[in-house]
């Protein structure tokens, strides 16, 4: 039941999200297993300003976050977030919207 919520809370995100142009960071996270996980790193990534979307790909650790155009998010700031939600951030990829 909590990974329909989490996907539909997260469907809705993205579709908002479609036609915007911005950046996209995608986070390879140690640990992220389960629903529970992935939520409470998206509390810590969607306070953050210019985060429009967080969604999640549980099998592969992937984080993916998106910010509105002219927002950047540096290594380092995505590594605090992840740390402070109890996870270790491994990687980071960047790509525009």
């Amino acid at each position: 039941m909590k990974k329909l919520i989490l996907l539909t809370v997260v469907s809705l995100f993205w579709s908002a999200t479609l036609f915007a142009a911005g950046t996209q960071y995608n986070l390879r996270v140690d640990g992220l297993a389960c629903p529970f996980c992935a939520y409470g790193i998206e509390k810590k990534l969607i306070k953050t300003e210019g985060v429009e979307s967080v969604s999640f790909d549980l099998e592969k650790g992937l984080v993916i976050v998106k910010v509105k155009e002219g927002v950047t998010l540096t290594e380092v700031q995505l590594k605090q977030l992840v740390d402070d939600a109890g996870f270790t951030l491994r990687s980071m990829s960047e790509q525009a919207l």
